[in-house]
Parts: structure tokens; C-alpha cells; sequence
């Protein structure tokens, strides 16, 4: 990018070596001074009339403005009020320097393009801007978000879409529900006493799996050391031998195993652990079976590849909620 300064100022070319920028400088622009240092005289120059110099090391004095002024977007919060005319050309530039989801070279793993009617939607509860978390405060959302559930549940297997839900913020947070559910259901005392006192506990998961499942154990307080890695196989599965292997080690270590957090839709590749192989070695051990669903959940809706995992206890569901 050449660089330019005000008042027609003649921008000087880089020169290979400091001697071509002797050889170049004209003599109207060196000899105004009585400097001796030559060097010295052409940063003079430069840095009075705002000239590019061939010097690569930034300084405060030369280039401060320069860099100011290349800034493609302005995040520094101002000490006073913008106007209208303002804001609007943030808006216009958030959108320029912003990825286009929209786009149809757009392909990203979780997420794609606009929803007309979640855009309305979104409208309409950032102008009421409610909070959703009793029914006096919010009494339509509420029953809203009570039958998008059911419809929820009905749609991935469980009969007459009789049961339980919630909407969570992420998939971290959905993995950091199941391992506090199925460590309050391990031990049900956790709940007011806390970690002291209790048994180590360990859950177990694919090398493969999503990384909020070691997050959300070190912010439980069960620490990641204790979320021992299962092999996979070359298509990215669980290998359920493993698995067993491991749960005998924890038990041998003196540790409680509780959970097993298995996966259906690995990041990278898409893996499905196999769900009905894990769950068998978790009735065995009695191990709360978690599957996190977050990418391949979509499968469920499908009547073609619908799986569902529903056999008595071991995936936590009671027969009368199964087809």
C-alpha cells in the first residue's frame, strides 16, 4: 500500500540500501540543514513532511498517525456521545468486515445462513425482553418453550411426547447438565455436602470427544485427570473393550466410576460412538450413560436413520416413555 501524506507530499521510494537513499534524496530536500549526519538529516525530513522512510522498525513519532489511519475498524469505546449518523456507519461496517453466513459458499459445521422467522422472532423478544424463568414474569414463553418441548420429544421417540426437556445455551453447557445430573444421581448427598469427603470420581469418554466434557469436569470440581480418554477405532468409535478396561482400572485405582458421556457426531469427523454396546457396559457397572448429540442429534428426526437409544435404565428412560 503506498503510503501518503497531505499537501502533494512526494512520497520517497524504499531504496535497497542506505546508500541508494543518499543517492535518491534531492538536494532541496537535504541541503535546508547543517546537519552533518546525513542519515540523520533524511529522518528530519521525512518525519516533517510526513514522508514514508525505508526504515522497517516502527516508531511512536513516525508512525503512530499512519497506523491510526489504517485501521479498518474503530473498537475504542469514545468519551462522548455518537450520533445517529454514527452508529449507522458501524452498522455498515460490521456488516462489511463481518463473515456472511448467508452466503452459499458458507458451510460451516453448526450453523448456516439467516432464519426469516427466528429473525422476527428474535424481534419480538428483544423488544419485550423477558426473562423466562417463572411463569408470573413470562406466563406466554413459558408455555411456549413447555410445548416446543413436548413437540421436541414426540419428534425423537418418546411416546406421546410424555417426559422432560430444557433448551440449553450450548453444547458445553448441555455436557456440564449431564455430568452434574448423573453425579447427583451417583450421589445424591453431593448436593449439600460437597466435594469433601467423597469418593474420586471418574467419567469416561472418547479421545475424540468435544473438549467441554474435560471443561465442564474441571468446573464441577472432578477435576480433568479424572475424565479418563477411551481409543477409538479407525472410524472414530468408541472402543467398548476399552471402555470396560478402563472402568476395571478406576475401580482397581480406588476411584467411583459414575458416567460414561458418549458421543453421537464427533467434531472432526461425525463418529457415533456404539450407543447400545456402551449401554449395556454401563448397566453392568451401573454407570450413567450421557450422549452428547450435539452435531449428529439431527439423526433422531430422521425415520430413515432414527436410533433411539431407549431401553429401560440404561439410558435413564422409563419403557413407558418408548415407542
Amino acid at each position: 500500500m503506498p503510503a501518503t501524506g497531505e499537501n502533494d507530499i512526494h512520497v520517497l521510494d524504499e531504496p535497497a540500501t542506505y546508500s541508494d537513499a543518499v543517492a535518491s534524496s534531492s538536494d532541496e530536500e537535504i541541503t535546508n540543514t547543517k546537519a552533518i549526519d546525513i542519515k540523520s538529516d533524511i529522518k528530519t525530513v521525512c518525519a516533517s513532511k510526513k514522508l514514508a522512510t525505508f526504515e522497517s522498525l516502527p516508531s511512536k513519532k513516525n508512525h503512530e498517525e499512519f497506523i491510526k489511519t489504517c485501521k479498518l475498524f474503530d473498537f475504542k469505546v469514545k468519551d462522548t456521545p455518537s450520533t445517529h449518523d454514527d452508529l449507522i456507519k458501524v452498522l455498515k461496517e460490521t456488516i462489511q468486515y463481518s463473515v456472511k453466513t448467508g452466503h452459499p459458499y458458507f458451510v460451516n459445521q453448526l450453523f448456516s445462513s439467516l432464519d426469516p422467522y427466528g429473525l422476527v422472532g428474535q424481534w419480538l423478544t428483544d423488544a419485550l425482553n423477558p426473562s423466562v424463568y417463572t411463569y408470573e414474569v413470562s406466563p406466554v414463553f413459558t408455555l411456549m418453550e413447555e410445548t416446543v418441548l413436548k413437540e421436541m420429544r414426540k419428534i425423537v421417540g418418546f411416546k406421546d411426547g410424555l417426559g422432560d426437556g430444557i433448551f440449553c445455551p450450548g453444547g458445553s453447557m448441555s455436557n456440564g447438565y449431564a455430568i452434574n445430573c448423573a453425579r447427583h444421581k451417583f450421589i445424591p448427598d453431593f448436593k449439600t455436602k460437597g466435594l469433601h469427603s467423597l469418593p474420586r470420581l471418574v467419567l469416561f469418554t472418547s479421545e475424540d470427544a468435544h473438549y467441554s466434557v474435560k471443561k465442564m469436569a474441571s468446573f464441577l470440581g472432578i477435576g480433568s485427570d479424572n475424565v479418563y480418554l477411551i481409543k477409538t477405532n479407525s472410524r472414530g468409535r468408541m472402543d467398548v473393550g476399552h471402555l470396560i478396561k478402563e472402568v476395571e482400572r478406576s475401580l482397581s485405582e480406588g476411584g467411583a466410576p459414575f458416567m460414561v458421556s458418549a458421543t453421537a457426531g464427533t467434531t472432526v469427523i461425525g463418529a457415533f460412538d456404539p450407543l447400545e454396546e456402551i449401554a449395556n457396559v454401563c448397566e453392568k457397572y451401573s454407570l450413567w450413560l450421557h450422549v452428547d448429540a450435539a452435531w449428529g442429534g439431527g439423526a433422531l428426526v430422521s425415520k430413515k436413520t432414527q436410533r433411539i437409544a431407549c431401553r429401560n435404565r440404561k439410558v435413564g428412560f422409563s419403557e413407558k416413555f418408548c415407542q
